[in-house]
C-alpha cells in the first residue's frame, strides 16, 4: 500500500524559483496519529517544531524595515499564537471574540484590531484592552472609533489612538487573475473607498479627533498569490499611499500589505517563495527610509503545521468506484469544501482488525474519501491513488494547521468534536 496520497486539482503557477519541498507529513505528526486511541479519532494534530521552524524561516527572509504580524483568525490555536511569538511583531485580530483570546494567550503583546462591522462593544474592549492600532474600514468606522476614543480618559503621556486607513484600492483584472480569493481591487465590502481618501485624511488631521494618529495606510487586497504577483501589489499599495500623504502634506509612518501568500493545496510539499519576497520587500523598504512596511500573513504561516487524522470506517463500491468513508468530515475540515479542491491526505496503513468478519477493502487503485454526512457534499478528497484501502487505516489530511477547524460547521449532525493535540 502507498502511503503518501494526494488527489488531482488544478495546479497552480510554479514560482520563478521554487523552494525546496517540505514533507507531508512530519515524523512527529505520523508517530501520535498511530499512537492516538481510536476514541480520540478525530483529531487534529499540530506539530509546533515544524511550526517554529517555518516561522524562523519567514523571519530570517524578511529585511529590517519590514514587520511581521500574525493575522489570529487562520489558527487562533493559544499553543499555535504562543509558539509564533519569538517570530512576530504582532497579532492582528477582527474581532472582540479574537481580541479577548489572543490577549489572554500572549498577554502584553502588540495587537492590531481590523475587520468590518466593528461593534461600538468590541472598539470599546479593545481601548480599555490598550490596543492602539485600529484598521478603519469605513467612515462610519473611523467616527465610531474617534466617539468611543474620546470618551475614555487618556493619561499623561499615553500615546494617541492609532489608525490605519484600509482603502480598497484598484488593481488591474491581470494582478488578480491567479488570486484565489479577491478582497480589494473590485466591489467588496472591505475597505475604505480610494473616493473617501481625502476626506478620511482631512478628519484625522485637521484637529477634530484629537484622540487619533494617523499612522498609515492599510490594503489586503487578495489572496493566494505568488512572490511577483504579491510584491507588484505592495508596490502599487506603497506608491499610492506615498502619493495620498504627498497630497496631504503629512507623513506615515506605516504601510500595511497585508498578506496574501500562495499555499497550495494541490502541491502541498511546495511553499512560498518567501526568499523572493523577502528581498523585493527589501528594495520597497529602502527605497522609502523612515516607512514602516507590514506583512499579516496567517494561512501561509501555520497551514503546514497541523493535520486531520481520522480513520476509515468503511470501504465500498458503488457503480465501478471505490469510497471509503472515514470517521468525521468536512463538517470538521472545511477546507475542501469551501475552496472547492481535494484535501492532501497521506494513509497509514493499521494492520489490527477486531472483527470476525471480513475487512471491508478495495482492489481499485483509486478511492474518494468522503465523510460522515448525510450530503454528497461531504467529499474531503476524490480518487486518491490508494490500492488496497482498507477500513481501520488512518488518514491524516495535510495542511490542515489554517482555515480547517475554526471556519467549519462543528456541530452539523452533531457528531463528536475532534480532539486536539500539539507536539513538539
Amino acid at each position: 500500500m502507498t502511503a503518501a496520497t494526494t488527489g488531482p486539482s488544478p495546479s497552480a503557477p510554479s514560482p520563478s524559483a521554487p523552494p525546496a519541498p517540505a514533507p507531508l507529513l512530519t515524523a512527529a505528526a505520523r508517530e501520535r496519529i498511530l499512537s492516538l486511541e481510536g476514541t480520540d479519532l478525530p483529531a487534529y494534530v499540530y506539530d509546533l517544531t515544524a511550526l517554529r521552524a517555518h516561522a524562523a524561516e519567514v523571519r530570517a527572509a524578511l529585511p529590517a524595515g519590514v514587520e511581521l504580524y500574525y493575522a489570529a483568525k487562520a489558527n487562533p490555536e493559544a499553543e499555535i499564537l504562543a509558539a509564533l511569538g519569538p517570530y512576530v511583531d504582532g497579532y492582528e485580530v477582527s474581532s472582540g471574540g479574537e481580541l479577548a483570546h489572543v490577549g489572554k494567550a500572549v498577554p502584553g503583546r502588540p495587537l492590531a484590531f481590523g475587520g468590518p462591522g466593528k461593534t461600538p462593544a468590541e472598539v470599546t474592549a479593545a481601548l480599555e484592552q490598550g490596543v492602539r492600532r485600529f484598521h478603519v474600514e469605513s467612515l462610519h468606522d473611523l467616527h465610531v472609533l474617534a466617539a468611543l476614543a474620546e470618551r475614555r480618559p487618556r493619561r499623561e503621556g499615553e500615546p494617541r489612538v492609532g489608525v490605519l486607513l484600509r482603502f480598497n484600492l484598484p488593481l488591474a483584472d491581470a494582478s488578480l487573475a491567479g488570486s484565489s480569493l479577491a478582497m480589494g481591487g473590485r466591489p467588496t465590502p472591505f475597505g475604505l473607498d480610494p473616493a473617501d481618501a481625502n476626506t478620511a485624511v482631512r478628519l484625522l488631521t485637521d484637529g477634530g479627533h484629537p484622540h487619533l494618529e494617523l499612522l498609515g495606510v492599510h490594503a489586503h487586497l487578495a489572496s493566494g498569490l505568488e512572490a511577483p504577483e504579491l510584491l507588484a501589489s505592495a508596490e502599487s499599495i506603497v506608491a499610492w499611499s506615498t502619493d495620498l500623504a504627498a497630497r496631504h502634506r503629512v507623513r506615515l509612518a506605516e504601510v500595511n500589505v497585508g498578506g496574501g501568500m500562495h499555499v497550495s493545496y494541490a502541491e502541498p510539499a511546495r511553499r512560498f517563495d518567501w526568499q523572493t519576497y523577502g528581498a523585493g520587500l527589501g528594495r520597497l523598504a529602502a527605497a522609502h527610509p523612515g516607512l514602516t512596511l507590514r506583512i499579516e500573513p496567517g494561512r501561509a504561516l501555520t497551514a503546514y503545521c497541523g493535520w486531520y487524522a481520522t480513520e476509515v470506517l468503511d470501504v465500498k463500491d458503488s457503480h465501478g468506484e471505490a469510497f471509503a468513508v472515514v470517521r468525521g468530515g468536512t463538517h470538521h475540515l472545511r477546507t475542501p469544501a469551501t475552496k472547492g479542491h481535494d484535501q492532501p491526505c497521506t494513509v497509514l496503513p493499521v494492520e489490527a482488525w477486531p472483527h470476525p468478519w471480513p475487512r471491508p477493502s478495495t482492489h481499485r487503485p483509486e478511492s474518494t474519501l468522503t465523510g460522515q454526512l448525510c450530503t454528497p457534499k461531504d467529499l474531503l478528497a476524490r480518487h486518491v491513488p490508494a490500492p488496497g484501502l482498507r477500513a481501520a487505516d488512518r488518514v491524516a489530511f495535510a495542511l490542515a494547521g489554517a482555515y480547517a477547524w475554526n471556519i467549519s460547521h462543528h456541530d452539523f449532525l452533531m457528531h463528536p468534536h475532534p480532539t486536539h493535540h500539539f507536539v513538539g
